[in-house]
């Protein structure tokens, strides 16, 4: 194995996921646990994602599928919800579409609970049951997330507007009022207390209560409460207090829940120089997840000008998917000019909305709520930078008085020699700068040289681009040795500060020791902020480095079982290659699908699936 592994895999995890975890909001909202080719494991709901999502990480787990998922886990994301409620709907929403493996999918999979007003007249019955089409016909209102809940919603029902409950069996059956009567529950219909066209009243009360234009009810309820209170008759006041309770919970219809309608509800926030959009997309009445984007944008620009570019170059270049209304936080400056191109892009007719209501008016929250909340998790982050290169300028001081801002970290990897590929990563007071990474490929070196692979991918690199303010080199003196050496070589030794980071006591991480060219060796100690800067890029430049050399290692072993191969020269090697996608897909081919390569005969296809297959 490679004699330049820094940091186990397991451990870089950790501390990712350790610092996404410190990020995370104490508010309600949905979690995403995501494995390593971001395929969904586990989709959960939390009344505080923060104390949710750190309690999987607690080292009492005992459940061995709990600890199995925690293994798996690579990334986290999540969804705020404005109630515990919204996340359990939307909770159920992500599980019901992407059925992940460590979610308990139950076998019957029930559907939502539905309240609904049966068709029969003139006295209709209110009752609930689970979807819409295993009863008869009638209006239906929900989902509710529980058989609780639209309980609760049916005796206040009963309460407030005493409609029937019973079968129609039941109903035609009786010959004088039931218990319900009794209770004032009911005002027994079956016998004829009460005419068609006061039922027909309670029935349109009970329609406006579940549609939520409950505002009446809501006053004379407090009306009474009040009045109760100043009777001294609190047992009264209590039982009101209560119903409003009860009513406030039930009539605030959740945005996760509507029952029609398809949207993107798109975004915007800005912050401190930084632009966050949050897309969230509705199909079918449901909120099926939302993305958070941080494009490159001026910020000093209007919000509506980035809104404006953000969207062109994300139905023109991300997706395919264009529903039929798409709603902003923002008025788009060429907004009928967006929708007229997105319309003949798409060949479908689409509507630009900003001004809403209702539950779109929800769904809308919910895309701001969500923005702001990633653009304060993100500014964190670049505070949180900020604070590190300042400790690194504190802990250098006594080394030099140049002004840090831009360091490129380099590192070597390969496997006993093989595949030798170096990475330089760059990072400013913005973070990452991925678009001036690169990679070198090695050449005409002995197989395991650090030093000299090293030296020529400094050399290759500081012949062309300048120096940044810290030059960071994975490893020890001797790495250090080799590029003050190139610098001076190039006559660039004096633009830059030059160090080395090594492991100390043991390779254990948190333990690294700065060596310098002119100063004593530096050792910080674990919770220094500054060392923890140089170790995420150090381990930044790591995993890009042994990215790219697995992915040439890999390639070049594929390639050499064709190599062996005789008759089969590099173009038929490659036309094979070409023609099936890759090394894995050849393997899975059949002899006669071999003989359908140009080129391939009978007689090579059987040689190169003995060779392959034996």
């Amino acid at each position: 194995m490679s004699n330049v592994v820094k940091t186990s895999p397991m451990d870089d995890k950790k501390r990712r996921l350790n610092h996404l975890i410190k990020r995370l909001p104490n508010l309600p909202g949905v979690y995403k646990m995501l494995g390593k080719n971001g395929d969904i494991l586990y989709v959960g709901k939390a009344k505080s994602l923060k104390s949710r999502v750190n309690s999987y990480f607690a080292k009492t787990i005992d459940h061995p599928k709990t600890r199995a998922l925690v293994a798996r886990i690579h990334n986290i994301e999540t969804i705020i919800t404005r109630s515990e409620t919204e996340a359990l709907l939307l909770e159920q929403n992500l599980i019901k579409e992407h059925r992940p493996p460590y979610n308990v999918l139950l076998r019957d999979d029930k559907s939502y609970l539905y309240v609904f007003i049966s068709a029969d007249k003139p006295y209709p019955r209110l009752a609930y049951g689970r979807g819409k089409g295993n009863h008869q016909k009638g209006r239906f209102f929900g989902p509710f997330p529980s058989a609780h809940a639209a309980k609760e919603t049916l005796v206040l029902m009963q309460k407030m507007f005493q409609m029937r409950q019973c079968t129609n069996t039941f109903f035609k059956q009786r010959k004088r009022p039931c218990l319900e009567y009794q209770i004032k529950r009911c005002r027994a219909p079956c016998v004829g207390l009460v005419s068609p066209e006061e039922y027909a009243e309670d029935v349109n009360n009970t329609i406006r209560f579940l549609k939520g234009d409950s505002s009446d009810i809501h006053n004379a309820l407090i009306e009474k409460m009040e009045s109760a209170a100043e009777a001294l008759d609190f047992e009264k006041a209590v039982f009101y207090r209560d119903q409003l309770s009860m009513l406030r919970e039930v009539q605030a219809r959740q945005a996760v829940y509507t029952v029609q309608g398809e949207a993107d509800v798109i975004a915007i926030a800005s912050q401190a120089g930084m632009t966050c959009i949050n897309v969230l997309t509705v199909r079918g009445g449901r909120v099926l997840g939302g993305k958070n984007y941080f494009p490159d944008v001026d910020s000093n620009e209007p919000l509506a000008d980035n809104l404006s570019a953000f969207i062109t170059s994300f139905y023109f270049q991300v997706t395919d998917d264009l529903p039929s209304e798409i709603i902003l936080s923002h008025q788009l400056p060429d907004q009928l000019a967006v929708s007229e191109a997105l319309a003949t892009h798409f060949d479908s007719k689409v509507t630009i909305k900003t001004n809403v209501r209702e539950h779109r008016s929800e769904w809308l929250d919910l895309a701001k709520l969500n923005v702001n909340n990633a653009l304060k998790t993100k500014l964190g982050d670049y505070l949180e930078l900020h604070a590190r290169f300042r400790a690194l300028k504190d802990v250098l001081a006594d080394v030099t008085e140049r002004t840090i801002d831009r360091i490129e970290c380099f590192d070597i990897s390969h496997t006993m020699g093989e595949a030798t590929v170096g990475s330089c990563v760059v990072f400013d007071q913005g973070g990452a700068r991925k678009r001036d990474y690169r990679q070198y490929t090695i050449h005409d070196i002995q197989g395991g040289d650090d030093y000299a692979a090293m030296q020529q991918v400094l050399t290759r690199r500081y012949k062309k681009q300048p120096l940044p303010d810290l030059l960071l080199i994975d490893g020890g003196k001797g790495q250090l040795g080799i590029a003050k050496d190139v610098l001076t070589e190039l006559g660039i030794l004096n633009d830059t500060l030059l160090v080395s980071v090594a492991k100390g006591e043991g390779r254990k991480a948190g333990l690294e020791v700065l060596h310098f060219i002119d100063h004593e060796p530096l050792d910080l100690p674990m919770d220094s902020k500054a060392l923890h800067l140089l170790m995420h890029i150090r381990d930044e430049a790591h995993r890009f480095a042994i990215t790219a050399h697995r992915k040439k290692r890999d390639k070049r072993r594929s390639s050499s079982v064709l190599e062996v191969i005789p008759g089969l020269g590099e173009k038929r090697r490659r036309d094979l290659l070409n023609h099936f996608g890759g090394m894995q897909q050849l393997l899975g081919a059949s002899q006669q699908e071999l003989e359908g390569v140009s080129g391939i005969g009978p007689v090579l296809a059987k040689t190169i699936y003995k060779v392959l297959h034996e």
